[in-house]
């Protein structure tokens, strides 16, 4: 068994002042939700496209599979590149995986007929889905404690920038007068591969997780790498403070746990941690994708909105959620993680039950309910940014992209019966029945409530702590059994 070996490594990354150095790692890491954001709102935009003759001549069932493959593959490609994050590093699995989201979306923009288109378009979700775990435990590792928070809403904020920008680009790319039909949709599946490409290169420069390095016995490396960081930071002109010595902890490297250690770290030790992931991912997957992907049915139905003026109200429902994490980011740093967290999931379900009635009650127009939407996602954008950030930094380094992956999931799966069930509420088109998705809204706002009503219970005060303080890494719980079986 290796000796214990006593490091500063992470003292010494939490207590960096903000530098270049971080703005570039969060721009190179941080793109993959943009991309996700470009993939969903283009995806979505080309599927009426793909139906024409001209095209691939697809039925409307067969669209709707090219979306389900793709939220297959993401939660495929979590799974497998998540334990594999743990296992080999981040840095190898950030390259992999945007270098095979990149390779196969470019190539599903070739597809000759739908067996191709599909399965390219698994491997494209496979790598974004392997991204969120690889990208987040990366971010989480190397950002000072102090703005951990504040980063990681902003960087899955991010998704609703890709958005804009998707649907921005669907004006153009699905214009006939402009490009010719069979063009246009996959010119459109191009940009992300173009913009994917040039962080590609900036991401091959940047350094390991010092933190994972150490905990898999690499303590050379680790050093390195962290001298690395504070040498970038200083020569972005920032000063570097002076290292807590007490702040050094005591490690033997565990390396990758088997399933068995995994199961117990997040059953048997973290329980609460657990059902309070559970709770705040299942919760606003269900609500995000029952809302964003009937918003353009239920503008068609119930506001007579054709579906190429609804691109307009996409656009103020994208700007909402883009906001919110970025302005209310910071509060999660300085109030703290339970307040923010229960306040912004408990808010915006009442919000929401609030505009359902509205909406039941026939007092609302198509503007009035975007802007009332835009104002609910404003908040649960903010909420749901924070579910990534809980589920990420409140377990053990040697599982983290693993919990990552296992949360978003179960989240995803749960997550995809919300447009089901309000395209069944909706129901026969010839009579609209707004009462009918009322009880939805309720269904939805009753999941995030609840989710903060459990926050306020289960949630952790981690707001400026050290992962290693908010949850021991395997190495140094085995550091401690083993100081205390030779004492």
């Amino acid at each position: 068994m290796e000796k214990a070996v006593r490091t500063l490594v992470p003292a010494r990354l939490d207590r960096l002042p903000w530098s270049r150095f971080h703005t570039r790692l969060v721009v190179a890491l941080g793109v993959a939700w943009v991309l996700d954001g470009m993939e969903i709102t283009i995806a979505s935009a080309i599927g009426s496209v793909l139906q024409d003759r001209q095209t691939l001549g697809l039925s409307a069932v067969q669209v709707g599979f090219t979306a389900t493959i793709y939220l297959i593959g993401q939660v495929a490609g979590a799974l497998v590149f998540g334990r594999l994050s743990d296992r080999f590093g981040r840095r190898r699995l950030f390259v992999l995986t945007l270098g095979l989201y990149l390779v196969a979306n470019g190539i599903t923009a070739f597809s000759p007929n739908l067996a191709f288109l599909l399965v390219f378009r698994f491997f494209a979700g496979a790598g974004i889905g392997g991204e969120y775990a690889a990208i987040h435990s990366a971010i989480d590792e190397l950002i000072p404690s102090r703005y951990r928070g504040r980063v990681d809403l902003a960087v899955s904020g991010t998704y609703w920038l890709g958005a804009i920008i998707g649907t921005a680009s669907t004006y153009v790319l699905l214009n006939p007068d402009i490009l010719p039909l069979d063009l246009g949709w996959r010119i459109g599946l191009l940009i992300g591969p173009v913009l994917g490409a040039m962080i590609w290169v900036l991401r091959r420069h940047l350094p390991e997780s010092p933190r994972w390095l150490l905990m898999h016995g690499r303590h050379e490396e680790a050093e390195e790498a962290t001298r690395t960081v504070e040498t970038a930071v200083a020569e972005g002109g920032r000063e570097l403070p002076p290292v807590d010595e007490d702040k050094a902890l005591e490690l033997r490297p565990h390396g990758a746990p088997s399933y068995g250690e995994i199961l117990r770290v997040v059953v048997r030790e973290y329980p609460k941690r657990t059902f309070l992931g559970v709770s705040m991912m299942v919760s606003q997957s269900f609500l995000y994708n029952a809302i964003f992907f009937t918003y353009v049915l239920v503008l068609n139905i119930f506001y007579g909105v054709s579906p190429t003026d609804a691109s307009k109200y996409l656009l103020i429902f994208a700007v909402g959620n883009l906001a919110g994490p970025f302005l209310l980011g910071p509060l999660f740093d300085t109030i703290g993680r339970k307040p923010m967290i229960s306040s912004t999931y408990i808010a915006s379900g009442v919000l929401l039950a609030i505009t359902g009635w509205l909406f039941k009650e026939g007092m609302l127009t198509a503007t009035t309910q975007a802007l009332l939407w835009s104002v609910i996602f404003f908040i649960a954008s903010a909420a749901a940014s924070a579910g990534y950030l809980t589920v990420s930094e409140l377990f053990p380094l040697e599982i983290r992209a693993l919990a990552i992956a296992l949360f978003f999931s179960i989240a995803q799966g749960v997550g995809a019966l919300g447009p089901v069930l309000f395209g069944a509420l909706i129901g026969d088109q010839a009579h609209p029945d707004p009462s009918r998705l009322f009880y939805g809204y309720l269904l939805a706002s009753g999941l995030m409530v609840a989710a903060g009503v459990v926050a306020l219970f289960c949630a952790v005060n981690a707001e400026r702590r050290s992962l290693e303080d908010l949850a021991p890494s395997l190495s140094m719980v085995d550091a401690k059994a083993g100081a205390a079986a030779t004492g």
